[in-house]
């Protein structure tokens, strides 16, 4: 594996990311939904380092099974999300890739009637958007690599990890 952002970076990056959202809700009430699972990792740090009255949510988004790296139908379960009707919503989420993930999240979210909703990503990968949309708050550009740490997998594996790495083709077959 190639080593692509250190903890130390990704730490810096949360929470120059972290910084941002608070200027932008200032002291409001927000409701953060983590799209699981990959925002797992980030989700905790995340929260750990804002100051506004906080509640937190998940819902699962999935569209890739096993060790596919092909687009499949994208689930939706959002059964274990707090009520948001009337209030401010974060999406959070692990990469926009495609963006087709968090358009669909988001449109889903729209129809709880949320006072406002908006995006923030940890990663965008360059040059891999098939969506007219731009996460309000992104933590790193990436190129278009296959990348695994900090809660983002591979078959179910190096989500552990707390550097981001680039998968080879090695790594690929070894697991």
């Amino acid at each position: 594996m190639q080593i692509l952002l250190t903890e130390e970076e990704l730490r810096e990056g949360v929470a120059k990311m972290a910084t941002s959202i608070s200027e932008c809700y200032a002291n409001n009430p927000l409701t953060i939904v983590g799209i699981l699972t990959g925002s797992v990792v980030l989700m905790a740090d995340m929260i750990r380092l804002l100051e506004m009255p906080l509640r937190v949510g998940v819902l699962q988004a999935r569209s890739y099974q096993g060790a596919t790296t092909t687009r499949g139908p994208l689930i939706i379960n959002d059964e274990l999300m707090p009520d948001i009707e009337g209030r401010e919503v974060l999406l959070l989420d692990d990469i926009f890739d495609t963006g087709r993930t968090l358009k669909e999240v988001e449109a889903r979210i729209r129809r709880f009637s949320p006072a406002t909703v908006r995006s923030a990503v940890l990663l965008y990968k360059e040059g891999r958007q098939e969506v007219e949309m731009v996460p309000d708050f992104i933590g790193f550009k990436i190129p278009d690599e296959f990348v695994v740490g900090y809660g983002l997998d591979y078959e179910d594996a190096y989500r552990n990890l707390p550097y981001l790495a680039v998968l080879e083709e090695e790594d690929l077959q070894s697991t």
